[in-house]
C-alpha cells in the first residue's frame, strides 16, 4: 500500500512538471453523460447533451428535496449547503430510490424499495406530495418534519452553488483511470455511481484531470475550462446498490493521496453538443 500512494504522488509530480514544460495535447474519450434532475436521486444516462456557454447541463439539480425548516424561494434564489436536503451525504438510504426523469412532459418516476412506482409531473405542484411521501417512508424516522420537493427554476441545487454563481452552472467530470488507479489501491472495485458526477471519462492518465484547472478543455466540439477539484464528502460511502455505507472513500483518499480530491468542475465557455465516444483532449 505504502508503494501504492508514493508512486501516484509521483506520477502527479510528474504530470505537473510536464504540464509546466509545455507537453502536447492529451487525449481520452467521453464513456457517459448523467444529468440528476432531483438533488439526492439517481440520475438519467443521455445520449447526448447540448450544451450553452456559461450553462450546466439542462435540468441538472433543478429540483430537490428540501429538509425540514429549509427556506427557499425560486423568485429569489439564495444557494444553500447541501445539509439542507435529502442526499446521500446524510441518508444512505436514499440510494434504494431509482428515479427516471422525462424531461419533455417533466415526468419524474420513482421506484420505491417493496412498493408500487409513484409518478408525478413536476411541473405540476399538486403533484409533489406523492414524491414527498415516497422520500418520507425511506428516511422520516431520522427527520423531524416533512420533506418538501422544491423547483430552483432557474437555479441549480448544485454542491458548489455556494461558492458563486459561476461555479453553480458548472459540470462535474470524473476520470474512470484514477478511479481504477484508486481502486486497485484499495484492493477493491468502486463503483463510479458513487460519485455522482456528470461526465465519465476514460483514457486518461491517473489524475491527470487533477491539473486541469485554469486550463482549456475540448470534448466533441464543446471547449471547457478547469474550474475546481472535486473534494468528496461522505456521499461516496455509499454503496448505490445496496443503499449502506460500507467505506469511507474521502478518508481512504486522504490516505492514499493526501488529498480527498476524485475528479473535477468544469466551466463550459462554448455551446455545442456532446456524447458519449467524443474525444477528450486538453491542449498543452
Amino acid at each position: 500500500m505504502q508503494s501504492s500512494r508514493i508512486a501516484g504522488l509521483l506520477a502527479m509530480r510528474l504530470r505537473s512538471f510536464a504540464l509546466a514544460m509545455g507537453v502536447s495535447t492529451v487525449t481520452g474519450r467521453l464513456l457517459s453523460i448523467t444529468r440528476f434532475a432531483v438533488k439526492g436521486l439517481t440520475g438519467e444516462a443521455l445520449e447526448e447533451a447540448l450544451l450553452e456557454a456559461g450553462r450546466g447541463l439542462k435540468d441538472d439539480r433543478r429540483y430537490a428535496l428540501a429538509l425540514p425548516g429549509t427556506v427557499f424561494d425560486p423568485a429569489h434564489p439564495v444557494p444553500l449547503p447541501k445539509t439542507r436536503f435529502a442526499v446521500w451525504a446524510r441518508f444512505a438510504r436514499m440510494a434504494a430510490l431509482k428515479s427516471r426523469y422525462v424531461p419533455a412532459t417533466t415526468m419524474l418516476t420513482l421506484e420505491v424499495p417493496g412498493g408500487p412506482a409513484v409518478t408525478a409531473r413536476l411541473d405540476r405542484p399538486e403533484d409533489y406530495a406523492r414524491i414527498e411521501r415516497a422520500v418520507e417512508e425511506i428516511i422520516g424516522a431520522e427527520i423531524d418534519g416533512r420533506v418538501r420537493l422544491i423547483d430552483g427554476r432557474s437555479h441549480r441545487f448544485t454542491d458548489v452553488s455556494v461558492v458563486s454563481p459561476e461555479m453553480m452552472e458548472a459540470v462535474s467530470l470524473i476520470n474512470l483511470s484514477s478511479l481504477e488507479a484508486f481502486a486497485a489501491h484499495l484492493g477493491r472495485p468502486i463503483d463510479p455511481r458513487r460519485f455522482r458526477g456528470n461526465l465519465l471519462i476514460d483514457g486518461i492518465p491517473p489524475f491527470a484531470e487533477l491539473d486541469w484547472v485554469g486550463r482549456t478543455i475540448e470534448i466533441g466540439g464543446v471547449r471547457f475550462k478547469g474550474a475546481l477539484r472535486t473534494q468528496r464528502c461522505a456521499a461516496t460511502e455509499v454503496d448505490p446498490d445496496r443503499a449502506v455505507r460500507d467505506i469511507r472513500l474521502p478518508l481512504e483518499l486522504r490516505r492514499a493521496y493526501r488529498h480527498a480530491d476524485m475528479g473535477i468542475y468544469l466551466y463550459v465557455e462554448t455551446e455545442g453538443v456532446i456524447q458519449p465516444g467524443d474525444p477528450v483532449r486538453m491542449a498543452a
